[in-house]
């Protein structure tokens, strides 16, 4: 039996926003009353918690009224035929409940907290949305969103790229590039051979990428299906 193709799925903000949610860089939205240093910061969670606390809950009582969109199912669906991982940008769990099985979260996840005092110590919040100001680990540290705040280490970046390396083909969808860590995931691929795949309706910086580059301007929830099944019936 053929050996399943790696398929490596890089996601980014543009995913989840054809899924109605806000990314930082909207003009409107959730993050349109919120400063970035006021509420995704460690100085932030230090110096106003209940304000970085509030901003959180509120994101996920957003996200709960989201569902996976077309790009999502898309990507869950390869699984049926390539050894598919992605590896996404995005707090949110819609990869998830598109049914991806393997998802590796650099910026942390949304519906978890972590304790304050150790980062190993994480909590599902598995009722709800509201994590209440005094909530305690059992270590009895103060709990977190389990986020990754601007000026924190990636602990994720490390696993991401091993996993980059051994990609036959990387989709990159709905990122600017711009972000890093993250963004240097592209150049991690293992040889120059391997193809990269860019869905995004705008125009990323993709002058270091080296390995044959396609560009497909559309947003994800169109552009991944279409992409899905090309390589479906290349792959057969």
């Amino acid at each position: 039996m053929e050996q399943k193709k790696r398929i490596v799925v890089f996601t980014g903000a543009g995913v989840s926003a054809d899924s109605g949610i806000a990314t930082f860089r909207d003009a409107d939205g959730l993050w349109a009353n919120y400063r970035i240093e006021e509420v995704c910061t460690p100085e932030a969670l230090k110096n106003n918690r209940a304000k970085v606390i509030e901003f959180y809950n509120l994101r996920r009582k957003e996200s709960l009224t989201k569902k996976p969109n077309e790009g999502h199912i898309a990507i869950a669906a390869m699984e049926e035929w390539a050894d598919v991982c992605v590896i996404t940008q995005n707090v949110d769990n819609l990869h998830e409940q598109a049914g991806s099985t393997r998802v590796v979260h650099l910026h942390g996840e949304l519906m978890k907290l972590r304790s304050e005092k150790d980062p190993n110590l994480i909590y599902d919040i598995n009722e709800g949305w509201e994590q209440s100001l005094d909530e305690r680990g059992e270590d009895g540290a103060l709990l977190r969103p389990h986020i990754v705040f601007f000026g924190e280490d990636v602990p994720m970046f490390a696993l991401a790229s091993r996993i980059v390396e051994q990609a036959d083909i990387l989709i990159v969808v709905g990122t600017s590039l711009a972000v890093y860590p993250a963004a240097s995931l592209v150049y991690y691929v293992r040889d120059r051979q391997v193809p990269i795949y860019l869905i995004d309706p705008g125009t990323p910086d993709t002058s270091m990428i080296r390995n044959p580059l396609t560009h497909i301007k559309e947003r994800g929830a169109v552009g991944v299906p279409q992409l899905v099944e090309k390589l479906r019936e290349e792959l057969k």
